[in-house]
């Protein structure tokens, strides 16, 4: 029985490096036009499989929280925060705060729980950074302004947010979260530009984002094509609607670019992730 699983490891193997070898030897047109219909087989599997769309917030929020707790293992393993955006940090936990308040008032339920973790081990990587860590901590490189992100995402709070019967803040509060949420990786991914060369652990964490955004944003695709009450219900009507999904979609696309390289470097097998110049 040994013999055979390690004959059956041996066989992936195998198949997984000619797969690499093969794609290598594709133009980078021709990977994008793979990655691209990979990525639409994904969500046509996801189409099939999930009744309850509900279910791929839930996953969002896993990948999210998983990506934090990669940082984690980082800063307790290697002792250095080099190469991660502290601005980056500190604007996942306002939106992750802004999140949870409009959670406990709103609808508390699971995604309360997983935000809330998040935002504790999010905490946690940001205390690191600024005090144990904070020698390692590369703020040359993290050059992005974080009023930048804050003040246009607060401003367009108040012009879009929810038409829904609750109170005018707690809409507001909502809002500023899922535009704050659309662009709080724009440090990191600046940083990385700045670098160039990306560290394979920060790397699997903006993946992990990556991979989130895909989720909600499918999540948010089978309700529109579905027509589904649900999502106008919790929406209201008015510039709201639309302004929900151009986030998730301008969040997908700017984590979009930065995948592509991610599985173009792990099909190359290089332990670290260069970026070219552009991708931010």
């Amino acid at each position: 029985r040994g013999r055979i699983a390690c004959d059956t490891d041996w066989t992936m193997a195998i198949a997984l490096r000619n797969v690499s070898r093969w794609m290598r030897s594709r133009t980078p047109l021709q990977q994008l036009g793979i990655l691209v219909a990979l990525c639409l087989l994904a969500l046509i599997v996801l189409w099939a499989m999930i009744e309850d769309y509900d279910v791929l917030f839930v996953l969002a929020e896993i990948s999210h929280f998983t990506g934090t707790a990669v940082l984690v293992y980082k800063l307790l393993r290697v002792k250095s925060c080099a190469g991660l955006s502290l601005k980056t940090q500190e604007l996942t936990a306002i939106f992750l705060a802004a999140r949870l308040y409009c959670s406990f008032l709103m609808e508390f339920d699971v995604h309360t729980f997983l935000d809330l973790i998040t935002l504790a081990s999010t905490a946690w990587v940001i205390y690191t950074m600024r005090a144990p860590l904070k020698q390692t901590y590369t703020k040359e490189l993290d050059s992005m302004k974080i009023y930048y992100v804050l003040v246009p995402c607060a401003l367009l709070s108040l012009v879009a947010h929810p038409g829904t019967k609750h109170w005018i803040v707690n809409r507001v509060v909502w809002a500023f979260c899922v535009y704050l949420e659309a662009v709080s990786v724009l440090p990191q991914l600046r940083l990385m530009q700045n670098s160039k060369m990306v560290e394979r652990v920060t790397s699997h964490y903006v993946f992990a984002l990556g991979v989130s955004r895909f989720l909600s944003c499918a999540h948010w695709i089978f309700q529109l094509i579905n027509g589904s009450s649900y999502l106008f219900k919790t929406l209201g009507s008015g510039l709201w609607p639309p302004m929900v999904l151009i986030s998730e979609i301008v969040q997908t696309f700017i984590l979009g670019d930065f995948c592509y390289y991610y599985v173009k470097s792990a099909i190359e097998g290089t332990g670290v992730m260069q970026l070219p110049t552009g991708v931010v």
